[in-house]
């Protein structure tokens, strides 16, 4: 437990990772403010000293979530011409499919109070699920203007189908039997750009 007034670095982070492993290991019932702190080894009061309480608090966790997720998608743009264009799509696909807890989301859209803070953030502008799917199309609008994928290839839907079912594989993966969440990403790749 860290003492009692002493500055804890990266606090919301501490806080954010704590939930998820509450969620994860609990089920998201077992999300309170009280298990957040304690698996988080601070302080009780630690959270509302962050956030106006616990709907805030997962609102916001889910934002922090979906901004992380479209950095990690910025970083197509510097993959440009290099490798194959399948192997760049998949590689970004891959870390996007670990970067949100589906739990959490799904949690913060059962809450109606942090379901609006959520929707809140991003009407404005928090980046989200429109920002990855800006990052994929401006990667294959470069990658065909140097000719790695097929001309005339409709880079704006391509991204929105790669993108939504990558959301879609978020939201619904688990039951066995079914193909790996990547192994479906690397048809789709396959197929929407014949690579």
């Amino acid at each position: 437990m860290s003492p009692r007034g002493v500055a804890i670095p990266d606090v919301r982070e501490r806080l954010f990772a704590a939930a998820e492993r509450v969620v994860t290991r609990d089920g998201p019932g077992a999300l309170t403010s009280r298990a957040v702190t304690s698996e988080a080894g601070v302080a009780k009061g630690a959270l509302h000293a962050h956030f106006a309480g616990l709907d805030e608090f997962i609102g916001e966790l889910v934002l922090d979530r979906f901004a992380s997720t479209a950095r990690q998608a910025d970083q197509l743009a510097s993959l440009v011409g290099q490798d194959t264009v399948k192997a760049n799509l998949v590689t970004v696909t891959a870390a996007l499919l670990t970067s949100v807890n589906p739990a959490m989301v799904t949690l913060a859209m059962t809450r109606p109070a942090a379901a609006l803070h959520t929707r809140q953030g991003l009407e404005a502008g928090a980046p989200a699920f429109s920002a990855i799917q800006d990052s994929v199309a401006g990667y294959l609008d470069a990658e065909s203007r140097l000719g790695r994928i097929p001309s005339g290839t409709d880079t704006a839907t391509a991204a929105l189908a790669l993108v939504g079912t990558v959301h879609h594989l978020l939201m619904t993966s688990g039951p066995d039997g079914q193909p790996e969440p990547q192994q479906i990403v690397e048809r789709l790749v396959t197929l929407l750009l014949g690579a």
